[in-house]
């Protein structure tokens, strides 16, 4: 019997909170025999803030952290010093020290603050839900901050993205320790599926640039309105009135890319938009695009955010059946 346990702490989310007790808690042996065992503490064993509008009480204090074998640290919206400043109270980081050695520790969503905070994702992987992203990997410069997965699993130490993506990452980790058939079973009696396309890398929004802007904004505004045609770098040096070289420095400076890159990444949004909004061929959003041909937008898609077109429409335009 694999042991679970769970730490709230104030300002925790209750989505994320329930998803362990929920994932692990459907696992069963062909007998029906659970095949693990999930408990909630909180820091005192006190009752615990959450960012609804009621609190949570809970049965055990952090002593439970040092007897189970998998500890499961869902978000909070409280984090205060721990997401500004990379630093944990002295009550929480003497809870951490109860866990043993060799303890698996998951952190769902923002949770990974709090891994960062303890030194646990230290040169390893990990990931957060995307809109912290950036956040997490400028304090923890150590850590190597992956803002497209939906879960990073290095060993002993799992992170996921945000919200439903701690399901994706329970539901591995059934995968991980039973196979796939208990882990497809648990799936099945929750409704969800045992396993996700792509990564969150689909669910990112970007902002658009502001042509107001100094430097290479006016450019990049100028060619979000002509990404289905053929631009060169050459034009979009000449629009913005530089050379070649000098244009593609202070892009670069400015987005963290070259203007290739920036262009592709900006005709996949766009591509993206026409398969939400519109039940065009996807030879037609291509060339709306600027892709050309269905063939190069499925490869360009699938290498930015790991699915094709048809499994993106699926998943954010279903059809009035599957509705």
């Amino acid at each position: 019997m694999h042991r679970v346990g769970v730490l709230a702490l104030d300002g925790v989310l209750p989505f994320e909170l329930g998803i362990p007790a929920r994932i692990f808690g459907a696992a069963r042996d062909a007998d029906g025999v659970p095949l693990y065992t999930v408990a909630t503490c909180s820091l005192d064993g006190g009752p615990v803030r959450a960012s609804a509008d009621f609190g949570i009480t809970v049965g055990r204090d952090a002593g439970l952290l040092a007897e189970v074998d998998t500890v499961v640290i869902p978000p909070s919206h409280a984090l205060g010093p721990i997401r500004d400043e990379g630093v944990l109270p002295d009550v929480l980081r003497d809870a951490l020290a109860m866990i043993r050695p060799g303890t698996r520790i998951v952190g769902i969503c923002t949770a990974a603050y709090v891994l960062g905070a303890a030194g646990l994702l230290d040169d390893r992987p990990a990931t957060t839900h995307w809109l912290e992203a950036d956040h997490l990997q400028r304090l923890f410069t150590r850590t190597r901050v992956d803002p497209n997965v939906l879960f990073v699993d290095d060993g002993d130490i799992l992170t996921s993205a945000g919200v439903a993506a701690g399901i994706d990452l329970c539901l591995h980790l059934v995968r991980r320790d039973h196979g796939s058939q208990i882990a497809n079973d648990v799936a099945r009696g929750c409704i969800i599926p045992p396993w996700r396309e792509g990564g969150q890398a689909q669910y990112i929004q970007r902002p658009v640039p502001d042509p107001a802007a100094p430097g290479t904004a006016a450019t990049q505004a100028w060619a979000m309105e002509r990404l289905d045609e053929p631009l060169t770098l050459a034009e979009l040096a000449a629009h913005a009135h530089m050379s070649v070289r000098t244009f593609t420095r202070r892009f670069r400076d400015e987005t963290g890319t070259t203007p290739v890159q920036w262009l592709i990444r900006q005709r996949v949004d766009l591509a993206r938009h026409y398969l939400e909004t519109t039940d065009w061929p996807v030879d037609l959003v291509a060339r709306r695009a600027g892709f050309g041909t269905g063939v190069s937008l499925r490869q360009q898609l699938h290498a930015a955010i790991g699915v094709g077109p048809q499994a993106y429409r699926r998943t954010f335009r279903p059809t009035a059946a599957a509705v």
